[in-house]
């Protein structure tokens, strides 16, 4: 037996999470490439003021969209620890 209503809502979180782990891919790229740069340049792997920043940001354009700016700011500190442990890796093979 099958639920089409409930099938269209799982077929639409499928594209959805598949658009993020694309999405997830391009920023990886990009903060590795920063990372490299960060490396090279002898920059430190962190910058505790432009993450502080950024999670305001993100915390205020999760209240504009209605989503948990808890929440959102956990997601975003994930991936920024992420980001600084490849950073660090980057700088220990310089």
């Amino acid at each position: 037996m099958s639920d089409e209503i409930l099938d269209a809502y799982r077929s639409s979180i499928d594209n959805i999470d598949a658009a993020l782990v694309h999405i997830l891919a391009e920023r990886f790229k990009v903060t590795q490439a920063v990372g490299r740069y960060k490396a090279k340049a002898g920059l430190p792997p962190a910058d505790p003021g432009r993450e502080e920043r950024q999670i305001a940001r993100l915390r205020k354009l999760a209240e504009d969209a209605r989503l948990d700016p808890e929440f959102s700011e956990k997601f975003l500190r994930f991936i920024i620890d992420e980001v600084i442990r490849h950073h660090e890796q980057f700088r220990d093979e310089v």
